[in-house]
């Protein structure tokens, strides 16, 4: 719809397309609740209030029922990719519940098929009810050392890609990349500087001079803090808050306290974001509109609970222009709530139409052909199970290994030392003492890496399991009790071209295949809750015991979060950023 179109359509000299009637309108602008209609033609409202004059003989009626109008809700930050999802299927997930867009850098489909695949998934979301909000990634891969991956992002494809229309900032700033002052990272933001894009931050327990030093680099705003205090703090730095409440994350009772307590009069700088989330955890407890329930439950009053998830998100990143506020030129993204205290989502109108009614959507979304560059996407050759051992040249029976352990707080690895036995030259695992084996295998064939080394925390006591969904790189991830079930679970998937697997004394258990980039499908969310739930019962009858076993196991290629990660380059020193032998020495 063309400007000039718009202009008229407010003034009602072209008739709406549909009017939302009998409703209250929550303006998150002025902090008031008040009846209202909204006139809506093509994508984007046209008028609020009174909209009788932009009424016309074909207009047709939306009628709200009594219950409130609330913006379509902004997920901040979030690696759709993780929900093993495409984006057609996560709008199926999400836009029912309210959440019309969502910012995201794609950067999981980026580095397996490069602008291709981006591309690709920003034009299906076009065509979709759910709008992405692109970060173009500071770089690619995030890890450091750089593990190796399908495409590595850097300034040439900035200077690409900030003249996209759904470009809006540089996404996933690392702390460690502005700590080690890296090249590329720097020139990144000079470009954006130049096409004045903002910068969104990633900087997990980043406080004191550290901090003073990422901030000096232009970051508007970042999603990581672990406490209110580190919240408080990069507040006091002059950056937005983005409020993290994941599957496997839960930082919202925490972080909400900034807005509550700490500084209850900077509530507009707060915002919401699930970062990552799973299909089976959203169809039980909600997406953004279980964070605002959340919120008002923590002491948030309900309009300051809408405003976070609508537009302070909008203001934070920039596109309140677009979105974030139900108010003449922005885009039609509505959501009809029986209450702003209870918020319980009834209708959905997205991108100018009503979509979702009770719950479902109403409206038939079609994904769109795959092309062969995100369908054939595994470049390595079979395993071997003399691939998945530990091996040292020490002449001793027995050495001290350094092992990367899972806590029960999912994004902190440590490293503990442990002595584990010797037989000829191989370092066994010792699966009474929760220590086994994890690889990763570089898929993209550019090196054949699949260096092992020893886990600890999963509790895994036969099988292996193993996942082609791994960020920030998504090479195969595998733990196992032994070499020959390992072996078979990397080789059905990369025989299967992506998926997650479990395997018991050489039998495939469970298998969810992920055809589109080794990471994500096309099924429908229901179903890939019932398969994730079976994945991970599956992995519970080996013993394992963490909380969510696949999604502990695919993290621990993430080198940004503390203090041990395992990448196809090997174990990863996460504060020194160096590679480190698991092999510490013999024991004495």
């Amino acid at each position: 719809m063309e400007l000039r179109d718009r202009i008229r359509a407010g003034a009602g000299e072209i008739k709406a397309d549909y009017v939302i009637t009998n409703g209250n309108l929550i303006n998150v602008a002025s902090s008031e609740i008040y009846p209202a209609e909204v006139a809506i033609k093509d994508q984007y409202i046209v008028a609020i209030g009174d909209v009788d004059h932009c009424k016309g003989p074909d207009t047709r009626i939306i009628d709200a029922e009594g219950g409130y109008l609330s913006p379509g809700m902004i997920d901040g930050h979030l690696h759709v990719e993780c929900s093993k999802l495409s984006v057609t299927s996560f709008a199926k997930l999400v836009v029912p519940l309210g959440t019309t867009s969502i910012v995201s850098g794609l950067d999981q489909i980026l580095v397996v098929a490069g602008l291709e695949g981006v591309r690709h998934f920003l034009d299906e979301a076009n065509g979709s009810p759910m709008g992405i909000f692109w970060g173009a990634p500071c770089k690619t891969p995030y890890t450091m050392p750089t593990s190796t991956v399908g495409h590595y992002f850097g300034p040439d494809d900035h200077r690409e890609t900030h003249e996209w229309p759904e470009c809006i900032g540089i996404w996933e700033t690392v702390r460690e990349f502005i700590q080690e002052e890296d090249e590329q990272v720097l020139e990144a933001l000079e470009i954006a500087e130049k096409n004045n894009l903002p910068v969104f931050g990633c900087a997990p327990m980043c406080r004191g001079h550290k901090l003073a030093s990422y901030a000096n680099a232009g970051v508007r705003l970042d999603h990581e803090s672990y406490t209110v205090e580190e919240s408080l703090e990069k507040l006091r730095n002059g950056m937005f808050v983005v409020v993290r409440e994941s599957s496997i994350s839960h930082f919202l009772e925490e972080n909400i306290q900034l807005a509550t307590k700490l500084a209850p009069k900077a509530q507009h700088r707060v915002s919401f974001c699930t970062d990552d989330v799973v299909a089976s955890d959203v169809l039980k407890r909600g997406h953004l509109d279980n964070m605002v329930r959340m919120a008002i439950r923590e002491g948030v009053d309900p309009i300051s609970a809408i405003q976070m998830a609508t537009i302070n998100s909008a203001v934070a990143y920039r596109i309140d222009h677009k979105v974030g506020i139900i108010a003449p030129g922005r885009l039609a993204d509505i959501v009809i709530v029986d209450d702003p205290a209870t918020f319980n989502v009834q209708q959905v109108v997205a991108k100018g139409k009503l979509v979702a009614k009770g719950g479902k959507m109403i409206t038939e979304l079609k994904a769109p052909a795959r092309p062969a560059s995100l369908t054939d996407t595994f470049k390595v050759k079979p395993t071997s199970p003399d691939d998945f051992k530990v091996r040292t040249s020490l002449d001793a029976e027995k050495v001290k290994v350094l092992a990367i352990e899972a806590t029960n707080q999912i994004f902190v690895r440590k490293g503990k030392e442990v002595v584990m036995n010797v037989r000829n030259g191989e370092v066994l695992p010792d699966i009474d003492n929760d220590l086994i084996y994890i690889s990763v295998v570089e898929r993209y064939g550019k090196t054949n890496n699949r260096p092992t080394g020893i886990a600890s925390g999963f509790n895994l006591k036969r099988g292996a399991l193993a996942t082609s969904t791994s960020p920030d790189d998504n090479n195969i991830v595998c733990i196992g009790t032994n070499s020959e079930d390992m072996s078979i679970a990397v080789n059905h998937i990369i025989a299967a071209g992506g998926g997650q697997v479990v395997v018991d004394n050489g039998e495939v258990v469970e298998f969810l295949t992920l055809p589109i980039g080794g990471i994500v499908s096309d099924i429908e969310p229901f179903e890939m809750a019932v398969l994730e739930e079976k994945l991970d019962d599956a992995a519970r009858t080996l013993g394992c015991d963490v909380p969510w076993p696949f999604m502990y196991m695919f993290v621990l290629s993430i080198t940004a979060i503390p203090d041990y990660a395992m990448t196809d380059l090997g174990v990863v020193d996460c504060v020194a950023l160096e590679i480190v032998d698991p092999v510490q020495g013999p024991a004495e």
